[in-house]
C-alpha cells in the first residue's frame, strides 16, 4: 500500500515518494519559501508574513495546508492562518494586513482618548 505525500511544491503538486522529504527540505530555504511580508507602524512594530511550508499541516484531514500567514507584534501576535494554495495564501495575508492596520490604529485611538 502506497502512502502519499505530506510534501508539497509551491504549486502545490505532491512530492514523488519515497524521498519527498529529501527533495521538500532542498527546497525549503529562506530564499525562497517566503510569498508575502508588511510591516506596520513606527519602526516596523508589526510584522505580517506569509510563507510556503511544504509541509501538509492538515495532516490528511481535508485539503492540504501547504501556506501560512502569522502576525507578531500589535494586538494581533500570534494569529495565524493556513492555506492551501499560494493564491489563497496572497488573499489571506492581505486580510491579516488590514486586520493589523485596525488593530493598530484602534490601539491608537484607544491611547489618544485615554490621554486626552
Amino acid at each position: 500500500m502506497k502512502v502519499s505525500s505530506r510534501y508539497y511544491d509551491m504549486n502545490g503538486r505532491p512530492y514523488a515518494e519515497p524521498d519527498a522529504w529529501k527533495k521538500w527540505a532542498s527546497d525549503y530555504t529562506d530564499s525562497n519559501r517566503r510569498v508575502a511580508q508588511t510591516y506596520i507602524g513606527w519602526f516596523r512594530k508589526i510584522h505580517i508574513s506569509t510563507i510556503w511550508l511544504g509541509h501538509d499541516h492538515a495532516y490528511g484531514d481535508g485539503p492540504p495546508l501547504i501556506f501560512e500567514t502569522m502576525i507578531f507584534g500589535g494586538p494581533l501576535d500570534e494569529y495565524q492562518q493556513r492555506y492551501s494554495t499560494k493564491n489563497e495564501a496572497l488573499i489571506g495575508h492581505e486580510k491579516a494586513v488590514k486586520f493589523a492596520r485596525l488593530g493598530y490604529i484602534g490601539r491608537i485611538l484607544l491611547r489618544m482618548k485615554r490621554d486626552y
